[in-house]
């Protein structure tokens, strides 16, 4: 509640006591503030605790062959009745698609990304989900049906090309995936499209192809950015003449274009590599005299660097620099809001090296504070305060200033609506370098209370912990993880720091308030810790207790095998010959386990439960002698290439292969249909010759 005093025109919703006449009904007599005031904030959150609680269908669990075929022709028709009537919603194709995909039916999942592209094949985001997930089911001559369709009615969409030349390249198929990039080349796509094609061409080392390659890039963007990264090509490969012959037909060509100071710098940069002084002097005066004076400020500041290295720099640096001074202070003062002015205008006075006008030149970018309290609108200005407080800690070498530069910096910044913890650790620092640890400390204890982030508690812990103060990293990861409290990354390091400093019982009730949380942004990592953790001590039940836990949420695949690679070695890890033989049957029952779950409660998942056997195989194989391979081998399944009836797109009926898992119970089950097709038709048989 808001007190008495309160002031109504601070958002809180007020209450006054009014008097009514019959005469005058709207007037109001008593104009003081109500005893009791009532906040919008109160509002709000009675609001929220009367709201009832979700309410959610229940889950349903599918139990039989029956109730799954129930299951999918109810989603099939939810999903046709849902295209029926929001037919122009291509999520929801993409969700029917990946849905059939999910239930193994590839022909069916096709038929809805077919009808999908019938409704908008303009949509390049169904033609690469559609060949995704013909790849990720291994049937790549179908996925380069649907690139190449796709690139015939898209050729316009860069995306569609890279993939197509990634599958062949990936497929070891280097000269579909050139004809491919020679298809895309007839269309004229931007720089990068003709770039990529160069870097395959070098990948494997044809630098002729490539040369001849940048002599189309050039002929179709005849831009001076093309130009240079040919010259640089043949410089690269040592081909000076062929460079220098790239440079004068770049210059013939573009030599009055607007971006021909970048060229003209980049041939002078040449010739001065090349030890050419005199040549790369002659091309700087012939620029300067052909350019334009407002657009040859690269060209002066190269210039200046040059004569500085190779010739008198007097007369040619106090010219050039008032001249820049001089376009600068007319570009900050028509926008002072333009950053990118400033540092350059800093940068200018920096190569001068006058001291006071840098301070001068700071203090007038820093007041110049973006309008508005938005991060996007603070990320380069703040760079001005980092760079003014490297120049005074750096180049002046004033501590006091720098301290300054930095406590001002950090009351401006609005930490309630955002922060940075870049310019935190950077003020953290400099007082480490100054031996004021306290300083430090108290700059980073500001930091997570106004603004914690993930940056600033690992720097101040690992700091705390290389100054040994063992009590202070404590309360830190205590703060972390309340901040926090789903990051596993700070769980694990707090268990791992307790674990060096031999703390295990610490360490193991803090991994297992970790693993109760109900919310975690990378589960399996912390339980691998915790279970990793439990091994190293040879507590090999607690262990064994956690995988038993991990496996009530979770019947991964990986799981089980995990679970039985343990307890294969977990005791010949620990020494002890003779119980190697009680290991080998935990194992057993491990596997066991798993290979009754994987065929009684998931039997769709015959690829994992094939897995599974393999692993079980290779650790019995692993035992030596105490291991019985041939338990494993009676269960393990035969690889079997099936055909089904397939129909094309022009309507013609095929067949295609596919690999199936046929498992021994399922052989028995097998046999004994056909027997029982068998008496059927020989009773028949006998019947008809009866009569």
């Amino acid at each position: 509640m808001a007190s008495k005093d309160a002031d109504p025109s601070l958002g809180y919703l007020t209450h006054k006591d009014t008097e009514v006449k019959l005469p005058r009904p709207t007037r109001v007599k008593n104009k003081t503030p109500a005893s009791i005031q009532i906040t919008a904030e109160q509002i709000l959150r009675e609001a929220r605790e009367r709201q009832e609680a979700e309410i959610r269908p229940p889950k349903q669990k599918i139990t039989d062959a029956t109730e799954l075929a129930d299951y999918r022709l109810r989603k099939r028709k939810e999903f046709e009745d849902l295209i029926r009537r929001v037919r122009w919603n291509i999520s929801v194709w993409i969700k029917y698609a990946q849905w059939e995909e999910s239930q193994k039916d590839f022909d069916r999942a096709r038929s809805v990304w077919e009808r999908a592209l019938e409704v908008d094949y303009r949509n390049h985001t169904l033609w690469l989900k559609y060949a995704e997930v013909e790849m990720k089911n291994k049937f790549i001559n179908r996925a380069r049906n649907v690139w190449d369709r796709a690139v015939t009615l898209l050729p316009r969409v860069d995306q569609l090309w890279y993939k197509y030349i990634h599958m062949e390249e990936m497929l070891g198929n280097v000269a579909g995936a050139r004809q491919i990039f020679e298809r895309w080349m007839n269309w004229m796509p931007d720089q990068q499209g003709w770039l990529s094609y160069i870097k395959f061409e070098l990948r494997y080392n044809e630098i002729d192809r490539a040369r001849q390659i940048f002599e189309r890039f050039v002929q179709c963007h005849p831009k001076v950015g093309a130009w240079i990264r040919f010259a640089k090509f043949e410089m690269k490969n040592r081909e000076i003449g062929r460079s220098r012959n790239v440079y004068e037909r770049a210059v013939e060509k573009l030599g009055d274009d607007e971006d021909a100071e970048e060229l003209f710098v980049a041939f002078a940069e040449f010739e001065e590599r090349c030890k050419e002084v005199e040549r790369a002097r002659c091309i700087y005066k012939f620029a300067l005299d052909h350019i334009p004076k407002g657009r040859a400020e690269d060209l002066y500041r190269k210039f200046v660097a040059f004569e500085k290295q190779y010739g008198d720099k007097e007369g040619i640096e106090d010219a050039i620099v008032g001249k820049r001074r001089f376009q600068y202070e007319d570009e900050v003062k028509k926008n002072p809001l333009n950053y990118d002015s400033w540092f350059d205008y800093i940068r200018l006075e920096e190569s001068v090296g006058s001291k006071e006008r840098i301070r001068e030149v700071y203090e007038r970018a820093i007041a110049n504070v973006p309008p508005a309290e938005e991060k996007r609108y603070w990320q380069r200005y703040i760079y001005l305060w980092i760079n003014y407080a490297l120049f005074e800690e750096l180049d002046a070498e004033d501590v006091e200033r720098t301290r300054d530069v930095y406590r001002e910096c950090l009351k401006l910044i609005p930490h309630q609506k955002f922060s940075f913890a870049k310019l935190w650790l950077l003020a953290a620092q400099f007082e480490i370098r100054q031996l004021n640890l306290q300083g430090a400390r108290q700059i980073l204890g500001n930091a997570i209370g106004k603004a914690p982030k993930d940056k600033i508690f690992k720097k101040y812990i690992e700091i705390e912990i290389q100054l040994g103060n063992i009590n202070r990293v404590r309360k830190l990861y205590e703060k972390y993880l309340e901040w926090a409290p789903e990051s596993c990354y700070a769980w694990s390091k707090y268990a791992e720091m307790e674990r060096s400093l031999d703390e295990s019982d610490r360490a193991r009730a803090i991994f297992e308030l970790a693993i109760a949380q109900p919310a975690l942004d990378m589960p399996e990592l912390l339980w691998k810790a915790y279970i990793d953790f439990e091994i190293s001590l040879g507590e090999f039940e607690r262990t064994r207790e956690l995988y038993e836990r991990l496996l009530d949420r979770t019947k991964h695949l990986k799981v089980w095998i995990s679970y039985a690679k343990f307890e294969a070695g977990a005791l010949k890890d620990a020494g002890l010959q003779e119980d190697n033989a009680q290991g080998v049957q935990r194992a057993r029952r491990v596997f066991e386990r798993a290979v009754n779950y994987f065929r009684t409660t998931a039997p769709e998942l015959k690829e994992e439960r094939a897995m599974l056997m393999e692993e079980w195989l290779n650790v019995e194989s692993s035992f030596g002698e105490i291991g019985d391979v041939s338990i494993v081998q009676a269960k393990m399944p035969k690889k079997l290439k099936k055909r089904r009836q397939i129909v094309s797109e022009d309507g013609l009926a095929g067949f295609e292969e596919f690999i199936d898992y046929m498992f021994p119970e399922e052989t028995q089950t097998t046999n004994l249909k056909i027997l029982e097709a068998a008496y059927k038709w020989k009773r028949q048989k006998l019947s008809a010759d009866e009569d």
